[in-house]
């Protein structure tokens, strides 16, 4: 199995200094989508939809808490 440490581009996307290199950012990962086999592209979607899940849990946790806060 590979790792496409999928992490590191977000991290690189946040950090950007502006939309270009963001866009730049993307387009990298698209190409390197492009490159791989049909059995690799199943493992990056797998992958990319595990991390997407495991983010979006994170920004809740921290909307509730926030929230949470918000009501004391």
């Amino acid at each position: 199995m590979k790792d496409f440490n999928l992490k590191s581009y977000h991290v690189r996307a946040m950090n950007a200094s502006s939309e270009a290199e963001k866009a730049s950012i993307n387009q990298e990962l698209k190409d390197l989508y492009e490159t791989l086999s049909e059995e690799d592209k199943k493992e990056f979607n797998m992958q990319l939809q595990t991390f997407l899940i495991k983010e979006m849990a994170t920004i809740k946790s921290f909307y509730d808490a926030s929230q949470s806060e918000n009501l004391n």
